[in-house]
């Protein structure tokens, strides 16, 4: 049963004409892995997000908003089929990830097909909208590539600051999600202070998104989660949970700390020694906190938008689902 998030009617839509859309049935290794990635529905949050982006400014002709929807779903895809292949990833939305079910040279290839074919769903928008929609998605395209960098080079340091790790998510995860809803704004004609203020909501709702998954990953539930609770610690990944412990710790607990590091990723008791430090130094706290801060700041954002309160519901139920989620 796929996820029901956001508004129905749009995320019906896209499910439509993602299945609808049509490739060419050769090379077979170019095209065949881009179908199997767009099967693998997951919560389209990301495409939906240009329709909720033009309908708080009254926009209704919903069908030239699917083109910039496809496109924004096709970039995401495409990172995710090359941030599989950088992280060595064996599955993605529970199924085989590309490269482990062809190879890296078909997935790096179909990656970057379905990269131009974003581009070629951005063609067909409305015109007048064209030039504009390329500047504001050429803009979150290279700020991703950056945020991926950024967060490769973090596995190679042991001094991330809070900072960092905050414009690295930024960068990496909420510029699309600000980026797909500027779209949608730009094509319903909303004006350029609008159109920052509803980017503004979406990167910081993205912001607190990461943290929030980032929370779940160490304290969600197995089940709910629908992955392996613990998986950052077992990997040492620099969260910010693992970030605000190292600020904090006093000098008796560093050896307990790199102790932990040091433990293989299959030692059973490596997720539950730092989870053990995590509460004596009350982590999840802190954490929540700097998601709330973020959350809070999202909806400052939505709030300030010049439209009626009734144009904004929409959004703010979204916001609520995904900031109250357990997966």
């Amino acid at each position: 049963m796929k996820d029901m998030f956001g508004n129905p009617v749009y995320a019906a839509i896209i499910d439509s004409a993602l299945e609808n859309a049509e490739f060419p049935s050769t090379p077979v290794k170019l095209y065949a892995p881009i179908q199997y990635i767009l099967s693998l529905s997951g919560k389209r949050i990301r495409p939906q997000l240009v329709f909720l982006g033009a309908d708080i400014f009254g926009y209704t002709n919903i069908d030239s908003l699917v083109p910039a929807s496809k496109a924004i779903e096709y970039f995401h895809n495409f990172s995710l089929i090359h941030d599989d292949i950088m992280d060595r990833a064996p599955l993605r939305r529970g199924k085989p990830t590309i490269h482990h079910k062809w190879n890296d040279n078909v997935a790096i290839l179909s990656g970057d097909g379905l990269l131009v074919k974003a581009y070629e769903e951005l063609a067909d928008c409305p015109t007048e909208s064209v030039p504009t929609l390329l500047k504001v998605f050429n803009k979150l395209a290279i700020e991703v590539c950056e945020g991926q960098q950024i967060d490769m080079d973090f596995e190679e340091r042991n001094d991330v600051t809070e900072e960092e790790y905050i414009n690295m998510i930024r960068l990496k995860t909420s510029v699309l999600l600000g980026g797909a809803l500027e779209i949608g704004a730009i094509i319903a004609n909303a004006s350029l202070e609008n159109r920052q203020k509803i980017y503004d909501f979406g990167v910081n709702l993205g912001i607190a998104f990461q943290l929030q998954d980032d929370i779940l990953d160490a304290f969600g539930n197995t089940e709910s989660f629908g992955k392996q609770v613990g998986g950052d610690i077992l990997v040492n990944k620099k969260t910010i949970l693992h970030i605000l412990l190292k600020k904090v710790l006093i000098f008796q607990d560093h050896s307990v700390f790199e102790a932990i590091i040091n433990l293989a990723e299959t030692n059973p008791e490596k997720v539950q020694a730092m989870l053990s430090l995590y509460e004596k130094y009350d982590i999840l706290s802190a954490a929540n906190i700097l998601k709330e801060y973020y959350t809070n700041l999202a909806y400052q954002n939505l709030n300030s938008i010049d439209v009626e309160a009734k144009n904004k519901t929409s959004l703010f139920e979204l916001a609520d689902t995904l900031m109250n989620r357990s997966r």
